[in-house]
């Protein structure tokens, strides 16, 4: 792919969340379009490229009960297990947009513009609308100690679904920015709320979880994944 395809296609930016509070050094600039100088290619650059032997793409829009988190966590236990792959030869990438690309995000941007109500997510332990994004923790705790080895165990590494498990195993999370900028105004418009669009992507997409890579638009992404990168496609829904 020429450069000037790749720019086209890309038309923005990637950026690395390596913390849940802070993206860059300079302030976030959120805008629909980013331009070339507003990502940090490299890291993505490195994910598309990576030389391990079965690479897969997860996409979900819908959260369906973590469908995509699901499916994930059962690509990588099924291709250790039942097709002999050594772990370090997967990489599994979860992209996501709409409201699954919440699942993204801090227990802060859930309560503050009230992410339950918008997307129909109901917390397990109060049956209310979620004011925290219960998708994110491991049952197992922050230090990620599992009872059990057995791959079959429910307690395992290995059948933990939990955004914080599948990044321990690897799993690379992907947010779409287009996506926060409409979600945005969504929930100013169902929250009626006084503050300005950009404001609240501002305001969001500062409080990425750890690790997680900021993408332009996730339709872009996915291309630069499947075309150069070879990966293999799931629709989660």
């Amino acid at each position: 792919m020429s450069e000037f395809t790749r720019r086209t296609l890309l038309g923005g930016a990637v950026a690395a969340a390596t913390a849940a509070t802070t993206l860059w050094d300079e302030p976030v600039r959120a805008q629909y379009v980013w331009q070339k100088s507003d990502w940090q290619a490299a890291e993505f650059d490195a994910l598309v490229h990576s030389p391990k032997h079965i690479k897969q793409v997860v996409h979900g829009f819908g959260i369906n009960d973590g469908r995509f988190l699901k499916n994930a966590k059962n690509s990588l236990t099924g291709l250790h297990f039942g097709g002999g792959i050594a772990a370090d030869q997967v990489q599994i990438v979860c992209a996501l947009n709409g409201p699954a690309n919440l699942v993204n995000y801090t227990d802060y941007v859930w309560e503050k513009y009230r992410i339950g109500e918008w997307a129909k997510e109901n917390d397990p332990k109060t049956g209310e609308p979620a004011v925290r994004n219960f998708y994110y923790p491991s049952s197992a705790g922050p230090s990620l100690k599992y009872s059990s080895e057995d791959p079959s165990d429910p307690n395992s590494a290995y059948q933990d679904f939990s955004v914080q498990g599948l990044q321990a195993r690897g799993v690379r999370f992907l947010s779409c920015h287009s996506s926060i900028e409409e979600t945005a105004r969504a929930v100013i418009k169902k929250n009626n709320l006084s503050a300005q669009p950009e404001d609240v992507v501002k305001d969001m997409q500062a409080h990425l979880q750890p690790g997680v890579l900021l993408v332009p638009a996730l339709a872009a992404a996915l291309a630069l994944l499947q075309g150069d990168g070879h990966y293999s496609y799931m629709n989660a829904g």
